[in-house]
């Protein structure tokens, strides 16, 4: 048993907990926990208005500790929340594997890090490593850079100096890889099968990279994986966290669990309990906050890891190698700020480097040559899938709104599987009345996200293009099942994304010019 004072163990309790906080000034819990040892916290879309009120925020923080950790999980692409608001500038992920251009990916994760860098936030939970070998997969998709382990590899490592020469520290995740999985880990405990070989030719394959570039810190999963350890998830196994990801990869810097309410390892370990179980399994960062977000939550953990001491069920060296790694992260952080670049240039539409590469991620396939640019005011029908829970409620998606700039007297209308329910048989469109009538003598756009993953929506497309095989389809996710005449990917649903997308429909922009006719085929993946 220790013999430490409890005021220092719950002070190397609080250092290695990363929590969130609701509102966007600190509250006074916050700040208090910032004197008593508290190194992280962690930013999400409820703590932001816009760059400046970030910056004021990170300021009011740093008064209290000039070396805190405060991290993001700013993927960009879908997953954002320093533009959540709006949508993201930049691609994500699959955007950019598809370009496959890693000096490009660099150059986008740069951009980001100045930017995070110049508001104060110092940690992003990003990239996403995982390699979406299984189409299926309801949480990662377009968050990767694809389905083949070299490619998302490459890009991986360029993500990871671009942000961090950008000022800000890189967090691969989800190790040790979450693609090949039909379960979301936010509801349930995935596994991930194959051998360990398999694991070593794909799942791993990107966080050796990571590990090589220089990756700051790594996001465990929840995940099982009986090949590594058939008993205990990822995130509180001590022969994946020291054996492989230590041991075998060579990695020194942070671990950081994802989230600790996540029902894989909450459901099954309790709240606290994982937490503790994660730091002993060789975990060094605690993430709270995306669902519990109290002061209550933070002190729940704190003391929960402190009577897991006193009790010897957590070693104190344990606990205090972990608060020491998180120190020296700080401490890197506190000199990348100090020498990362100005704030990038940002337009009025977001971060011109992002509208670039997004353009840049479109792929058509066309029938015919002529198809496109349309030729007027389309009706856009966009069918709206079950919400990625990763993914912001808040967050704006969709090409109506970018092509009605474009194209003025564009209508649209959007439909989820409830709306198409007891639609007749034989409906033209698979849609309540009037909602593709508004396309009679005009162009018809049919928008959908992963149409490969819902049979409502797959059937809802199929009548709509028996009504009008001259309909454009544009998928603003992955394009694994490619149909009608003229098939438009923008391989995410950004902002940047859709603009870029609207820009071909509409025959304006530098995309206008991209031929119709001979493309390479989509990216599937």
């Amino acid at each position: 048993m220790s013999s430490a004072p409890t005021g220092n163990l719950a002070s190397l309790a609080a250092a290695v907990l990363q929590p969130g906080f609701v509102g966007t000034t600190p509250p006074p819990w916050v700040l208090r926990w910032l004197g008593d040892g508290l190194g992280s916290v962690v930013l999400f879309a409820r703590n932001i208005v816009d760059l400046d009120q970030v910056a004021a925020l990170t300021a009011a923080l740093r008064a209290e500790r000039p070396d805190v950790i405060v991290a993001i999980d700013e993927e960009a692409g879908d997953v954002t929340r320093i533009e959540s608001g709006r949508g993201s500038s930049r691609p994500g992920n699959f955007a950019l594997g598809a370009v496959d251009d890693p000096q490009l990916t660099a150059e986008v994760a740069r951009d980001l890090g100045r930017e995070l860098a110049s508001v104060g936030v110092t940690l992003d939970y990003a990239p996403d490593a995982d390699v979406n070998s299984n189409p299926a997969n309801p949480v990662i998709g377009v968050r990767a850079f694809g389905a083949d382990p070299d490619l998302v590899a490459r890009h991986t490592a360029a993500w990871v100096r671009g942000l961090q020469s950008g000022g800000v520290a890189a967090c691969a995740k989800h190790f040790p890889g979450h693609g090949d999985t039909r379960v979301d880990s936010h509801h349930d405990l995935p596994r991930i099968g194959g051998s360990r070989a398999q694991l070593d030719a794909a799942e791993l394959v990107p966080f050796r990279a990571a590990v090589a570039a220089g990756v700051q810190a790594v996001m465990t999963g929840h995940l099982l994986v009986p090949a590594l350890d058939p008993r205990l998830p990822a995130t509180l196994s001590p022969r994946i966290l020291g054996g492989l990801l230590r041991e075998e990869l060579g990695f020194s810097g942070v671990i950081v669990t994802d989230a600790v309410e996540m029902r894989a390892v909450a459901d099954r370990y309790g709240f606290a309990g994982a937490a503790v179980r994660a730091l002993a399994a060789g975990a060094d960062a605690i993430c709270v906050g995306g669902e519990r977000a109290d002061e209550d939550a933070a002190r729940e953990l704190r003391d929960a890891i402190v009577a897991a001491v006193v009790a010897g069920e957590l070693p104190e060296q344990r606990l205090a190698e972990a608060a020491k790694r998180v120190g020296q992260l700080a401490a890197w952080t506190v000199a990348a700020r100090a020498d990362a670049p100005s704030r990038p240039t940002v337009t009025p539409g977001g971060s011109p480097i992002g509208l670039a590469a997004a353009r840049r991620a479109v792929r058509v396939t066309a029938s015919a040559a002529g198809a496109l640019p349309l030729a007027g005011a389309p009706h856009v029908v966009e069918f709206e899938p079950p919400r990625n829970i990763a993914i912001g409620a808040e967050t704006p998606w969709g090409i109506a709104a970018p092509l009605a700039a474009l194209l003025p007297g564009t209508t649209a209308v959007r439909l989820g599987a409830d709306d198409l329910g007891d639609v007749p048989a034989g409906a033209v469109d698979g849609a309540p009345a009037g909602a593709v009538g508004g396309a009679a003598g005009r162009p018809l756009v049919l928008v959908v996200r992963d149409l490969h993953r819902h049979d409502w929506m797959r059937a809802a497309v199929a009548r709509a293009l028996v009504a009008r095989p001259d309909a454009v389809v544009v998928e603003l996710g992955v394009p694994a099942l490619v149909t009608g005449a003229v098939h438009v990917a923008t391989h995410g649903a950004t902002r940047a994304g859709a603009l870029a997308a609207a820009e071909l429909l509409a025959g304006t922009g530098r995309v206008a010019a991209m031929p119709l006719a001979g493309v390479a085929e989509p990216v599937v993946g």
